[in-house]
């Protein structure tokens, strides 16, 4: 069992392209892992507790309840829409969660006592990070991650969590094994994190109704709710059904994916708090970068910066978005949106290189060979492409990162290998000549085998349109029911019928207008 989750994301506003790449990118390893062979499990959801939820459905008028159940339907018709393949939606409003993290604090409570304990405490608090901060997360009295939202200065009593606790086990953790949180970048960030020692953190809030009921009230008897992060967190471990003792043929997941923002959550309190109760940690954590405007601008919904999902997605379709969010967008650092590149990709990369082999092949199949693949052997184009799938393997696999922007270029690179054979090799020429008619069918046989290929491992990146491919070159079942296997794909495509079908990327007439940024807009 391959188990791999995202972060859930926070309900209080819309689907962003930061929510996207994260989705976009963990369906693309999912899907790999099924064209292994692999059982796949695939996690996403939503976090709809805390503060900041009840002040949005308090401004808007609505019960926090109405609210996430509305932002909820809206996240997953997005994810949708961009085909993410996952297995399971969670929702931390479920009572089903509410249970399992409750049995989770209660199991901590029992095996390690002296790991919750009870302390009055005064400190700045981000609504925006639903935590508190130090002084060296304050910037100019603000966030520095937040910086148009006024922190909040808290006093009350609290059951705390003795983070402190787990400096050395996390050190220890981190040490024996390398590949736990990558890429390297992130690794040391912790580390350092780790060098500067921990402190302990509030595991529960006094005076907020808007969350889970923390299991214990504090010794003066005020109820008290679970902290988010201790609400949210656990949501991998009672996605799998925990505490029903079933849990276990899942748990634990083999991969987080998170943003490089929330690693302390994900690599320093969730392994502690795991650890406290006595359960395997995830094996690892893969922390992606953040997608920025071409200026270098974050996205904010605080700060009105931001690019509409939606218009993203339907510019050129939701495969076209997918492979430019994974092309462009690097997923071991940060990358910049522009819809300038947008259009300079999908016009040259997929319109003119990859569609237009596509149809040019497909295209002489049906006018030279009737429509039938003719037989044909393997040769140096199909060599020179393994080579280039072994590397989108490793780049895909884990063993030296998530690198799925190299994974693209890689396939690439048999996309402008085939155009460069069709132009050098001009099999319109060759059917002018009878005595050539066997070359022109190994020059065609060739180039479906290229497109198989190419078919099978987009696959991951653009599921509706590698599909369509797939069809339209008579390829048997569906492309996601293949298997990677030693030749980086189908073996023969001899007798297949292609059908020719409309462009799988239509060449733009022009290109769209660019939509004027919503900066500074509410």
């Amino acid at each position: 069992m391959f188990y791999l989750t995202t972060a859930i994301d926070y309900a209080n506003g819309d689907p962003h392209l930061g929510h996207a790449l994260e989705k976009i990118g963990a369906d693309a390893i999912a899907r790999y892992h099924r064209l292994r062979g692999e059982d796949v499990h695939f996690l996403i959801g939503m976090d709809e507790h805390g503060q900041k939820v009840s002040q949005a459905a308090g401004a808007e008028g609505e019960t926090p309840q109405r609210l996430v159940d509305r932002v909820a339907e809206h996240f997953q018709a997005m994810w949708e829409r961009l085909a993410i393949s996952n297995d399971q939606f969670i929702r931390t409003t479920a009572p089903e969660h509410r249970a399992g993290v409750q049995a989770l604090i209660q199991r901590i409570f029992e095996r390690e006592p002296d790991d919750f304990y009870q302390k009055a405490y005064a400190g700045w608090y981000c609504v925006g990070c639903e935590a508190f901060k130090t002084e060296s997360e304050i910037e100019n009295g603000r966030c520095v991650l937040h910086p148009t939202r006024t922190l909040e200065w808290v006093e009350e009593r609290n059951w705390f969590f003795r983070l402190s606790r787990y400096g050395d086990f996390l050190r220890a953790h981190f040490a024996d094994h390398p590949s736990f949180l990558g890429p390297e970048s992130r690794r040391n960030e912790i580390l350092a994190l780790l060098d500067q020692g921990l402190e302990d953190i509030s595991a529960s809030r006094a005076r907020l109704g808007w969350g889970i009921p923390f299991p214990r009230p504090t010794a003066d008897g005020e109820p008290q709710t679970t902290y988010v992060w201790f609400d949210a967190l656990p949501n991998y471990l009672t996605a799998t059904g925990f505490p029903d003792p079933a849990f276990a043929s899942r748990w634990p997941a083999q991969l987080h994916v998170v943003g490089k923002d929330i690693t302390r959550f994900h690599c320093v309190i969730w392994p502690a708090m795991l650890r406290a109760a006595g359960l395997p940690l995830p094996a690892r954590v893969w922390a992606h970068g953040f997608v920025t405007l071409a200026g270098g601008e974050r996205f904010s919904k605080s700060a009105g910066v931001r690019v509409e999902l939606a218009e993203a997605v339907e510019r050129y379709g939701p495969d076209a978005f997918r492979y430019f969010m994974l092309r462009e967008v690097p997923f071991d650092g940060d990358g910049a949106f522009s819809w300038e590149r947008f259009d300079e990709r999908y016009t040259a990369d997929l319109a003119n290189a990859f569609g237009n082999l596509a149809s040019r092949a497909i295209a002489m199949v049906e006018r030279y060979c009737g429509g039938e693949v003719p037989p044909g052997r393997p040769n140096a184009v199909d060599a020179a492409d393994a080579a280039d799938y072994e590397r989108y393997r490793s780049a895909m696999d884990g063993e030296r990162g998530y690198l799925l922007h190299e994974a693209l270029a890689s396939v690439w690179q048999t996309v402008r290998r085939g155009n460069e054979y069709v132009d050098r090799q001009a099999p319109w020429k060759l059917a002018k000549d009878p005595a050539r008619r066997g070359e022109l069918e190994e020059v065609l046989a060739t180039l479906v085998r290229q497109l198989a290929r190419q078919a099978v491992h987009l696959g991951p990146f653009m599921p509706t349109r590698a599909e369509e491919l797939w069809r339209q070159l008579g390829g048997p079942g569906s492309v996601h029911a293949q298997r990677i296997g030693a030749q980086g794909g189908p073996l023969d495509p001899t007798g297949w019928r292609v059908v020719r079908g409309d462009p799988l990327f239509p060449k733009p007439t022009a290109a769209p207008p660019s939509p004027a940024w919503a900066a500074g807009e509410p």
